[in-house]
């Protein structure tokens, strides 16, 4: 396993030592091999309006996301700091470009229709990086284009909360539209997840 570096925050360190990968990947298949529906989030983002063509999967890991949305036609491009993570979805979709990169600082020198991060990325990033990560992915944005965030809600302090992420992202320029309590649309009940779209006007 690859040891995380000083760019991650410690809780994805502790978390990341915690897990192993091949069964953390494996699991999402045991799922869908029983019948379970694993893919509520590639079927909200190819159900937004418009339906984007272009993605970019921030925190991909191992692809889950990213892989789908390809197989369903969309041109996707991943990112995350994990080699460990983005191995699985290299091996998964080895035509979809996966970089590894910080999102706070990553560079793609170019614009997706949507913007798409699943896998609690502002839970597992470092406090500070927050802004600086809604405001980098939000330049990665085209005009008209949207930055989809699915996060829990926590309490505590650092504990990552939907109005931090809506003030980030309104001084980055995008604006709310949206926002569930599930991936299937669920009006905000305030409770434990929350499901957030920003368009770039």
């Amino acid at each position: 396993m690859t040891e995380p570096g000083r760019e991650v925050s410690d809780r994805w360190a502790q978390w990341r030592r915690s897990v192993d990968l091949a069964d953390y990947e494996t699991r999402w298949k045991r799922m869908a091999e029983a019948g379970e529906a694993t893919h509520g989030e590639a079927d909200f983002v190819t159900t937004l309006d418009p339906p984007p063509s272009t993605v970019l999967d921030a925190g991909c890991g191992t692809g889950r996301l990213g892989v789908e949305l390809a197989r369903r036609g969309c041109d996707v491009v991943g990112v995350d700091l994990d080699d460990d993570m983005l191995a699985f979805a290299r091996r998964n979709a080895p035509d979809v470009p996966w970089v590894h990169g910080d999102l706070a600082t990553v560079d793609l020198g170019r614009t997706f229709d949507a913007v798409v991060m699943i896998g609690n990325v502002m839970v597992f990033c470092r406090p500070d990086d927050r802004p600086r990560i809604v405001a980098n992915l939000a330049r990665h944005v085209a005009p008209g284009g949207v930055v989809v965030a699915g996060n829990a809600v926590e309490s505590g302090v650092h504990a990552f909360q939907p109005d931090e992420f809506g003030q980030h992202a309104e001084a980055a320029g995008l604006v709310r539209e949206h926002r569930y309590s599930t991936w299937q649309r669920d009006a905000d009940d305030g409770g434990r997840y929350v499901v957030t779209v920003h368009r770039r006007c």
